[in-house]
């Protein structure tokens, strides 16, 4: 849900730029590099987290550290493309852990996924047991990553 957005100037932009780029930047460092003091800088760290701008700050990890030596975009198509029964299959991939994005589309395709696994037995079993078995899915047509040439997170501040 978004609240109401409010003009963003160029200081704000800075503090973007800044903390897309780096999170876990103190909000003293940050008023520096944005030509601030500590005060109105943090207010305004607070109004692009209160009107939606800002929606959350994370750590990004390492898969392969953790084991997921598997990425698999997984394209769906359903049978039905009624609003409940879309809304019903973004619940159903929503609760899988190993779902780390979907992203509905126009075309041939109703939805793509980032799907995660430590291994392909895994994935066959989450393919078999948890996504093609799921009400309305018509058919998965699955594509591995062999390489990934680049992973930005964010989006472009101007």
């Amino acid at each position: 849900m978004h609240r109401s957005r409010l003009p963003i100037d160029d200081i704000d932009r800075v503090i973007l730029r800044h903390l897309q780029a780096e999170g876990r930047i103190t909000n003293v460092e940050l008023a520096d590099r944005a030509g601030l003091t500590a005060p109105p800088c943090l207010r305004r760290v607070r109004a692009l987290e209160e009107n939606g701008t800002i929606l959350g700050y994370h750590a990004d990890l390492d898969a392969q550290a953790l084991g997921y030596g598997i990425i698999v975009f997984a394209l769906v198509s359903l049978r039905s493309q009624a609003e409940a029964d879309l809304k019903a299959f973004e619940d159903h991939v929503s609760a899988l852990p190993q779902v780390r994005e979907c992203h509905m589309l126009n075309g041939e395709i109703d939805f793509i996924l980032k799907v995660v696994a430590h291994d392909l037995q895994e994935f066959q079993r989450f393919l078999t047991s948890s996504l093609t078995p799921a009400p309305n899915v018509e058919s998965v047509k699955t594509s591995f990553v062999i390489r990934t040439a680049l992973s930005r997170p964010g989006v472009p501040v101007d």
